[in-house]
């Protein structure tokens, strides 16, 4: 995850989307009203957040496509990193279809004078798909499972280069 990746899935998926984005950024008022604005909402990290589960609950009902990046921190060296299993619960929960999206070249977006030089930037996206419905509650072995399978079909969007952890057994 690079900073640009948010306004370049926007751009990408030529429909109104909202983000979830971590906390921090809604600390000051303009960053509160400045990410509001573009569609975002806080969510805490490290914990179960149900507000942030409940407003995401009410993003998909009213339609909206609900941008999630698994492993809700930025990427050191433009890998897929270990993921969270907020973005499976929700799907889970919600049934709304998952769009796997593999981003390249975000990671050469570096410095005040990055539009020099342009770097190539690539989105792919991928088939949607749906979580297999589960009964009851999930336990934390199902819910990284299914995290798992959610990153694996963002890895496969990729090159090998980008996959990090969720790299095939075959590459």
């Amino acid at each position: 995850l690079h900073n640009a990746d948010p306004p370049v899935v926007a751009v990408s998926l030529n429909r109104r989307v909202a983000f979830i984005a971590k906390e921090e950024l809604f600390r000051s008022r303009f960053s509160n009203y400045f990410f509001g604005r573009l569609g975002a909402f806080p969510i805490h990290r490290g914990r179960l957040d149900r507000q942030a589960l409940r407003q995401a609950q009410r993003v998909l009902v009213n339609g909206l496509a609900l941008v999630i990046f698994p492993e809700a921190t930025r990427s050191k060296n433009a890998q897929l990193g270990p993921a969270f299993p907020g973005s499976a619960l929700i799907a889970v929960r919600s049934g709304a279809p998952i769009l796997p999206v593999g981003i390249t070249g975000t990671e050469k977006i570096k410095g005040a004078t990055w539009w020099l030089h342009r770097p190539r930037i690539t989105v792919n996206i991928g088939r949607p798909f749906h979580l297999p419905p589960l009964n009851g509650k999930l336990s934390r072995t199902e819910l990284a499972g299914l995290t798992n399978f959610i990153m694996g079909h963002i890895a496969e969007l990729l090159p090998v280069e980008y996959q990090g952890n969720y790299a095939s057994k075959e590459n």
